[in-house]
């Protein structure tokens, strides 16, 4: 246990919870009867799109083919899986085992990295400095790739002593591809491919990980491992745990179970790209499920915009007939809103959007 003095309240480890043999969760975890994981799921034969990136560098007919496979999954799912995307399948499995491993350190090694609301940078097991908000079933580790600035070693952990090669290579790899992406969605907008990026900042990106830890849960009924939120940042690149689904994914009224293909990525459109779209592309739902047998560790990584730009919908897709629907906002202001309140379903983005400047 940890209090650092920006929390509202003492810091409780979910994974010390769990390993402590209860049987009955703290009343703090237990989320409304509205919210819990039994509310209505779609049709588990129902999956999201899954594309081969091989096709983007195929003949004419395949990448034209690719192209719309990406573009209809952006409009209509807002989520995806990529396979053959360039990242070493090996570095993968290495990045997500590391840090399991070090989920399983000791508590006096991992508590050196304690993180507090000002960054978020390090251990973590609250979002949001609500007092009496009822928490989520997960522990975290957050940290900074990009911009360099913002990189400091000190603040990666130093066991296991592989981990931070692993994820330097790892954060490298999985930067490319975001600039890979990044290009498909502008040509798939209309605009010059180079558009998103440039918007972002050009080089100047920002990019960080958050690694969460979702320990056993002896009451998966009455919980949930993450709220439902969509990602404010730019793309979302995530490392699911192969053998442990838990991502649910918001379709109409219901959820779907994401199903992982074999090194994968699951990648989905966050608020900044809804906002640079005018919401041609859409920031979804999401929320990740417990298990009573099981431990899930996923890695998410962050592609996004550099923090201080202006971020608004791109000129070209604005017209009379569908005007501009966000005001101008730089993603330190709207990230600063969304530390403040916590994971808060879609509602985030219209309230920040909306609020006078």
């Amino acid at each position: 246990m940890n209090c650092p003095g920006d929390w509202p309240e003492e810091i409780v480890r979910v994974q010390s919870l769990s390993e402590s043999g209860i049987n009955a969760i703290p009343q703090k975890y237990i989320k409304p009867l509205e919210s819990r994981p039994s509310t209505i799921v779609t049709d588990q034969n129902i999956n999201i799109p899954l594309i081969d990136l091989q096709g983007i560098y195929g003949d004419d007919n395949l990448r034209e083919k690719t192209l719309s496979q990406v573009s209809e999954a952006c409009r209509e799912w807002g989520f995806f899986q990529v396979v053959n995307h360039g990242v070493d399948p090996d570095l993968m499995d290495r990045a997500r085992e590391v840090w399991r491993e070090f989920f399983h350190q000791p508590m006096e090694v991992k508590q050196r990295y304690a993180n507090s609301p000002k960054t978020y940078e390090g251990y973590g097991s609250r979002l949001g400095v609500e007092k009496g908000a009822i928490l989520d079933w997960s522990d975290y580790y957050f940290l900074h790739y990009l911009p360099c600035n913002l990189k400091d070693f000190n603040k990666w952990p130093a066991l296991p002593s592989s981990l931070r090669d692993i994820i330097t290579e790892y954060s490298e790899q999985v930067v490319r591809l975001g600039g890979v992406l990044l290009k498909i969605l502008s040509i798939n907008l209309g605009l010059k491919e180079d558009f998103l990026q440039n918007a972002f900042g050009g080089n100047d990106v920002g990019a960080c990980l958050r690694v969460n830890f979702y320990p056993k849960c002896p009451q998966p009924d009455l919980t949930l491992g993450l709220s439902p939120h969509s990602d404010p940042g730019g793309m979302t690149f995530l490392l699911p745990d192969q053998h442990v689904p838990g991502l649910q994914v918001r379709r109409g009224d219901g959820w779907i179970t994401v199903k992982p293909a074999p090194h994968a990525f699951i990648v989905n459109i966050g608020d900044q790209i809804q906002v640079l779209s005018n919401a041609i592309y859409r920031s979804v739902e999401h929320r990740v499920i417990v298990n009573s047998a099981k431990e899930r560790v996923s890695l998410a990584y962050f592609y996004n915009p550099k923090s201080d730009l202006l971020i608004q919908p791109a000129k070209e897709l604005v017209t009379p007939d569908k005007p501009a629907l966000y005001r101008p906002m730089t993603f330190d202001e709207y990230r600063l809103y969304i530390r403040t309140k916590g994971p808060k379903g879609k509602s985030q983005l219209g309230e920040s959007i909306n609020s006078p400047r």
